[in-house]
């Protein structure tokens, strides 16, 4: 994880502004855009980069814009698992108590990023959910063949590929299928958690990754036709063509230094395949 970086405060809300449309930080069209382009809203996808400190800033913006208003229903992260919620919990409770109503998994989400969005909710008196695929099923849900219909064939090669490359090109192809089924089991999961916490005039906030946000591919396709939802994608550094047919809006932030995350997996794959018996 990229050593963690935050805008000051004055930054922060002017990159809030240019997504939600405030005025304050511009005076060019494209604010209004924006927010015409995301709200109204039943249900408001933020996809983004999880290595990209200043995408879970803006996160916590946007929570905290949306709950300052009256207008925020709920906060849905893929972060915690379907079933976890502060629903319970008081406005002042403490980051500990979050933590352990989430059953949070720090070493897989460091809370030092994610809290931030969690705990603008908590202050406001706004439920926190799970929507991830709760790790108890994850072993029957790779053999669930029943999921593979849920995504046309082309979808199914171009969620495979995304998968394959989201690790590395390293995984064995008999696996993929499974991880494939995970992936749709995690969108379908989050898109239940979401539209369950509907309230009329307000917006759910789901933070997802990137892949979880697409439009063709992701939680999106699960959701129910009667209600609106608006994608918004943070991008470090420009935006993939086919990234931006998949959303509403995008919220580009700068490169993030290089980093070959994947260098380390291969130093150990072959150590790991020569101790295979």
């Amino acid at each position: 994880m990229a050593t963690m970086r935050y805008r000051s405060c004055f930054l922060s809300l002017c990159a809030l502004a240019l997504v939600l449309g405030s005025t304050a930080c511009t005076t060019t069209a494209l604010p209004l855009r924006a927010r015409q382009a995301l709200l109204p809203a039943d249900i408001l996808l933020l996809g983004e980069q999880h290595d990209a400190p200043e995408h879970q800033a803006w996160e916590k913006d946007i929570v905290q814009w949306l709950a300052e208003r009256g207008q925020l229903a709920a906060v849905v992260l893929e972060m915690a698992e379907q079933g976890r919620s502060t629903k319970g919990l008081a406005a002042d409770a403490s980051e500990i108590a979050v933590q352990k109503t989430l059953f949070w998994n720090d070493s897989a989400w460091p809370w030092t990023a994610y809290g931030p969005v969690a705990m603008a909710a908590v202050r406001a008196g706004v439920p926190v959910l799970g929507g991830n695929l709760p790790r108890e099923l994850l072993n029957a849900t790779t053999a669930d063949a029943a999921l593979d219909i849920q995504l046309s064939d082309t979808a199914w090669q171009r969620q495979q590929q995304a998968v394959r490359e989201g690790h590395c090109n390293l995984l064995p192809e008999k696996i993929l299928p499974g991880m494939v089924r995970v992936q749709i089991a995690r969108d379908i999961r989050l898109a239940h958690t979401a539209a369950d916490a509907v309230q009329p005039g307000k917006v759910v906030v789901l933070v997802v990754g990137v892949g979880h946000a697409q439009r063709s591919l992701g939680a999106p396709l699960y959701l129910p036709h009667s209600l609106v939802s608006k994608i918004a994608i943070a991008q470090a550094g420009e935006a993939l063509e086919a990234i931006k047919t998949e959303a509403d809006w995008i919220y580009q932030t700068p490169a993030l230094p290089d980093n070959d995350a994947c260098a380390p997996l291969r130093q150990r794959a072959p150590q790991q395949q020569q101790q295979r018996p």
